[in-house]
């Protein structure tokens, strides 16, 4: 379905953005991958979809770097046809407790970096009049948590960026939704379980049940292959006419 289009998706090299670039390239998609850690086994993940793959290490926090890694990405494969903007990360503390470099990281990473990359891919797109911009925000763009007050404020952000990009490019043939995980398995919520065993004193997957019962009524996660599916119906042509959304996947969380 995605065969010639090329999709590059931030904070790609494991968890949910990898998930998303692999449920893209078995459409076809040649991918750009991006982060840190691991590459080699990422890459090799989608050439084994029969994909094209490249891959950018663009620190997300730094304009100069995105804007490379966008040119990277135009002389590689063309244009960006499919931008997942899905770098994050989290730091868990109250307010008058929050180190303010940690504050200015995360909206760095969580939000301006999604600016900055949407800027640069939208006139590729608009002259093409096909593109599609999927901005990874959280549950936590629809509704909060405490301790959270830097990625909280980041994710509602990004909800709101995604309604602007939406409206700004209705007529067109470009459109940019949100998706809106509840609790995902990645390596980053493996910490919070990790911590959460750790303090009590109980096993792995107690804390991960006790994890899910805070706020996830179906008690189950969702998984990075689920979010590929919906990332993917985003880009297909029932997806032609789903704009500004902030499509929650959080098993009841915010229907509470």
């Amino acid at each position: 379905m995605l065969k010639g289009k090329t999709a590059l998706v931030t904070g790609s090299t494991s968890g949910i953005g990898l998930g998303i670039a692999q449920a893209l390239a078995a459409q076809g998609a040649n991918i750009v991958l991006n982060g840190f850690g691991d590459v080699e086994g990422p890459k090799a993940s989608i050439t084994a979809l029969g994909a094209k793959v490249a891959y950018h290490g663009a620190d997300m926090s730094r304009p100069a770097e995105i804007e490379a890694m966008m040119a990277f990405a135009a002389a590689e494969f063309g244009r960006v046809d499919i931008l997942v903007n899905n770098a994050g990360i989290q730091h868990v503390a109250r307010i008058e407790n929050f180190p303010v470099e940690k504050w200015d990281a995360i909206l760095a990473i969580n939000l301006s970096s999604a600016f900055h990359a949407t800027r640069l891919a939208l006139p590729a797109m608009l002259a093409a009049d096909w593109g599609r911009i999927i901005n990874v925000a959280s549950v936590h763009g629809l509704v909060a948590s405490a301790e959270k007050s830097a990625y909280v404020t980041a994710k509602h952000g990004l909800v709101g960026l995604t309604k602007v990009t939406a409206l700004e490019n209705a007529v067109s043939g470009v459109t940019c939704n949100a998706i809106c995980p509840g609790w995902v398995l990645t390596p980053l919520v493996q910490k919070q379980v990790d911590a959460k065993a750790a303090a009590l004193g109980i096993s792995n997957e107690a804390a991960k049940k006790q994890l899910l019962g805070e706020k996830e009524p179906s008690m189950q996660f969702t998984t990075p292959e689920e979010l590929g599916a919906l990332a993917v119906f985003f880009c297909s042509p029932a997806g032609n006419n789903i704009r500004g959304v902030a499509w929650n996947m959080d098993g009841g969380w915010v229907a509470q």
